[in-house]
């Protein structure tokens, strides 16, 4: 298990994936927002759910994000696009509606930086969000995330073309904070 100041990052249990499905697929506008491709309904149970982890899946290490005190479920993580050649990777994350606003993205975002620099010794993490997803924004930002570029009008979601903002961390940038494995 991966700890920050305020979440972890674990496993995914079986159990999150309804919870998982129900608040973070089900809700269309959102799902809509951070998949990047047409939304349609797929039941939790699927193996088409993007909530079911293969473990043996190459290039992509998904979590489960809980909180720290307690261990209640508070969202979903993904290192992806892994790529071991040029040391690189894409960091996602989704939080449930309920656990919005309270700081666990900034520290989701740091314990994934402290997982692919210090766990997977890579070079460098990018995130791609769109441009009006101000809390993501913030979130790279405070941990030292720098905007690279503006893809215009390269996301269509929900009947509109969307700017998206492609950030970047190189490991030599980072400033380790308060994330720890167990």
């Amino acid at each position: 298990m991966l700890k920050g100041s305020k979440v972890a990052l674990r496993a995914r249990h079986e159990e999150d994936i309804p919870i998982l499905h129900a608040e973070l697929h089900d809700d269309v506008v959102t799902a809509s927002r951070a998949v990047g491709r047409p939304w349609r309904p797929i039941a939790p149970d699927s193996k088409e759910s993007q909530f079911v982890v293969d473990d043996t899946a190459q290039g992509r290490v998904a979590f489960s994000v809980v909180e720290l005190d307690g261990g209640t479920l508070v969202g979903t993580a993904t290192l992806w696009g892994i790529d071991d050649h040029n040391r690189s990777a894409h960091i996602g994350l989704g939080l449930l509606p309920s656990a919005r606003g309270k700081g666990y993205g900034s520290n989701v975002v740091a314990v994934l930086c402290h997982y692919g620099f210090v766990v997977r010794g890579l070079r460098r993490l990018q995130i791609e969000t769109l441009a009006d997803n101000t809390a993501m924004l913030r979130s790279a930002e405070r941990n030292g995330f720098v905007r690279e570029g503006v893809l215009r009008s390269s996301a269509w979601v929900m009947g509109e073309f969307l700017d998206e903002v492609l950030l970047g961390l190189l490991v030599q940038e980072w400033k380790r904070e308060g994330s720890r494995s167990s």
